[in-house]
């Protein structure tokens, strides 16, 4: 959860995730879509769908027991370089290098070094790994104690160098651009994405949400109907949904339209409001009527919710 999340905003999820599923085996055991309803809204769905399929793997393979090696916590679905350190250290207080963007920000400083991420990342990872060798005594402390110094008080923006136990032999405080590291190369622009977005209710009032297919970005997830997501181009339009281009007689366009960011684009969904009977056929298989009451509870994406906030006090 911690991967490319605060703690903040983790905690609130973790407390949740744990009292629904206490040991590795109870998260085996539960079903998929359960899993990424409890996480919706923490972003980056594919760590919710690797931890479910690591669960599984852990709870039949190894019956219930982590791996206390890098190399076979590296085979488990969703467990790379950092994540199998961070175990590796700090759960069996075994020597591994644990490099974090924290991480990265301390020995960048502490090392000096100019390189700019992403090309930096070797040389601070090699420098990281000079620091650990020398720490093997309490591997699980350093780990931790170098992602903390970084999380409070060797932050991104104005380090608070005053307050840092180690700035007597960092190389950045001596030279006084420790703001200014690591560098960065300067980010293309996020593509802009275009779409439509359906509210679509029929005669009982309830509303149409979908299942959303379990690969692609927020798989497995609940959401409302959308179009494509296109590149956005003057003129040019995604298409409806099929079954919604033979609702085009019942629409009513609307000047709502919702902003989300994603980490690789930007996107725009504009409303379409549909009416259609309970009892349609043409809708697909992984489509249902929901209560206006119950969507509240359902665990939507942010996307989603920012939409479903607008349209129910709109209705």
């Amino acid at each position: 959860m911690l991967q490319q999340t605060v703690v903040a905003a983790v905690i609130p999820y973790f407390l949740k995730f744990i009292q629904h599923w206490p040991t590795v085996h109870d998260l085996a055991a539960a079903s998929n879509e359960d899993v990424m309803e409890a996480w919706a809204g923490l972003g980056y769905y594919a760590r919710a769908r690797n931890l479910h399929k690591c669960a599984k793997v852990i709870s039949t393979k190894y019956r219930g027991k982590f791996p206390d090696n890098d190399d076979d916590l590296k085979m488990l679905p969703g467990i790379g370089d950092y994540t199998s350190a961070a175990i590796t250290a700090i759960a069996f207080d075994e020597p591994a290098t644990v490099v974090d963007g924290n991480v990265e920000r301390v020995v960048a400083r502490w090392f000096g070094i100019e390189e700019p991420l992403p090309a930096g990342k070797k040389t601070i990872r090699f420098r990281a790994e000079q620091l650990s060798k020398d720490r093997t005594d309490r591997p699980g402390d350093f780990a931790q104690a170098m992602m903390d110094l970084g999380a409070t008080i060797c932050i991104p923006k104005a380090p608070r160098c005053g307050g840092c136990p180690i700035r007597a032999g960092c190389t950045a405080y001596s030279a006084g651009n420790a703001n200014e590291l690591p560098r960065r190369t300067v980010k293309a622009l996020k593509p802009q994405k275009f779409g439509f977005i359906y509210w679509i209710s029929n005669e009982s009032g309830q509303i149409l949400f979908e299942r959303r297919p379990a690969k692609g970005l927020l798989g497995g997830m609940i959401g409302l109907p959308t179009s494509e997501w296109v590149e956005w181009q003057r003129g040019k339009l995604p298409c409806h949904l099929d079954f919604v281009q033979k609702l085009t007689a019942g629409e009513t366009r609307n000047d709502e339209r919702i902003f989300h960011s994603f980490t690789h684009f930007d996107l725009e969904l504009e409303a379409r409001r549909f009416y259609l009977k309970r009892n349609d056929r043409r809708l697909e298989k992984n489509m249902y009527w929901v209560d206006a009451e119950q969507i509240p509870g359902l665990g939507l994406p942010s996307v989603f919710k920012k939409f479903v906030n607008i349209m129910i006090d709109g209705v």
